[in-house]
């Protein structure tokens, strides 16, 4: 499925895997391994350097960075900032996920001072992108309490005032840079019983982000597409979350071009 920019999922994931992208993953203590893992299982490298004494001066070496602030305090902040710079400074995209940023007074600062660096692309969940448009949301703490489609008109206003892309990840996926707009179906079920999905599926965004720097709704769009077939195919032999991890690792790293133009699952807008 081709978008309207002529690059489908299945050529830029070629190009991803082809260039093999270093993204640096400022990340949750809980998610490092499993995203870590995933980047590698898709065939780009990951690198998790987080300090503010290197983490700008690495941000211009890597291909991309992705930003997620599950585990936040003052010196993971600094770090993030100093890569976001870094990272601007040498023209690289970057991708903010605002874990739970409406849940304290510490993390809407925090979630703030990073908007004000303009991300490339934002990847939350429903309640996070609605409560950064604005929007009266239901979430707790890192869960959401609202489903993809009451976010989608937040996504939109979210998209144009950022001038960035927004990508709304639940049961159906939306992406959207304001005016054209993107579904990904697919996935599975337990994705959402095991902990940093989420957080894996934003550093994949990354990796597509680096093959695809010029285009980033086409970058996010190839992303989910790819962590939504894979997650399906997982979910034909997985028994439960624990297993799902391991045959989705499998799924990923077995993923070529062919299955994902087979299997992908998009309906663009606009």
């Amino acid at each position: 499925m081709t978008n309207d920019t002529g690059s489908s999922p299945s050529i830029l994931f070629d190009r991803m895997r082809e260039a093999a992208p270093l993204v640096q993953c400022i990340i949750n203590d809980v998610a490092m391994n499993l995203a870590a893992n995933t980047l590698l299982a898709a065939g780009a490298s990951p690198a998790m350097v987080h300090d503010a004494e290197e983490s700008g001066e690495f941000a211009a070496i890597a291909n991309a960075l992705t930003v997620n602030i599950g585990t936040l305090s003052p010196a993971g902040l600094e770090g993030m900032q100093a890569a976001v710079r870094g990272a601007n400074g040498a023209g690289r995209p970057w991708v903010l996920d605002p874990v739970a940023h409406f849940a304290t007074a510490f993390r809407r600062r925090a979630v703030a001072a990073l908007l004000a660096l303009r991300p490339s692309i934002i990847r939350g969940n429903a309640s996070e992108i609605m409560a950064l448009a604005g929007a009266q949301s239901s979430g707790r703490g890192v869960d959401s309490g609202d489903t993809v489609e009451q976010a989608e008109q937040a996504a939109r206003g979210l998209a144009k005032a950022q001038n960035a892309i927004v990508a709304v990840t639940g049961t159906t996926d939306f992406v959207t840079d304001g005016s054209r707009a993107a579904h990904i179906h697919g996935g599975s079920a337990l994705m959402p019983r095991i902990t940093a999905m989420g957080c894996a599926l934003t550093c994949l965004v990354g990796a597509f982000a680096a093959a695809a720097p010029d285009t980033p709704f086409d970058a996010s769009v190839g992303a989910l597409a790819t962590f939504a077939v894979a997650g399906s195919t997982a979910a034909e032999d997985a028994r439960g979350p624990g297993s799902f991890v391991v045959h989705f690792l499998d799924a990923l790293h077995a993923l070529d071009a062919n299955t994902l133009e087979t299997r992908a699952q998009i309906d663009i807008q606009g």
